[in-house]
């Protein structure tokens, strides 16, 4: 259900999203870093995608804390909708560092792989411990 939902919002992301500037990007300066250079250059980008994900996760009305794993999803797929240009700004990124066409298909695979549980985690580190 989630990949489904995730697949088609990321078909209206790339198309409402699709920027129509040209960025001049050095694409041999990429390929020359290592593996973990990489990712630490990605991370800024999906840590502002996640927290933007779970801000918006925390802050619709439908959250509550008993959530069952199928709402946790919906919720999770309307949240990536309303951070569309941080979520556009993450496969921009990734297409950017990994090649063209990557981004998409990091979102699809392994980002959402992933997702709920991070969602889940972060909501429950920022709750009030009793």
């Amino acid at each position: 259900m989630i990949l489904k939902s995730i697949f088609g919002l990321s078909l209206v992301l790339h198309a409402s999203l699709d920027s129509q500037v040209s960025l001049k990007i050095d694409h041999g300066a990429w390929q020359q870093l290592s593996a973990p250079q990489r990712e630490a250059a990605l991370l800024p980008a999906v840590q502002r995608a996640t927290d933007c994900i779970v801000q918006k996760f925390v802050g619709d009305p439908r959250y509550r804390a008993d959530l069952r794993a199928d709402e946790v999803n919906d919720l999770i797929v309307d949240s990536i909708a309303g951070c569309g240009p941080t979520v556009r700004a993450m496969i921009d990124a990734h297409d950017r560092i990994y090649g063209a066409g990557s981004g998409e298909a990091f979102l699809l695979g392994p980002y959402l792989d992933v997702l709920p549980s991070a969602v889940v985690h972060q909501v429950k580190a920022r709750a009030p411990a009793h």
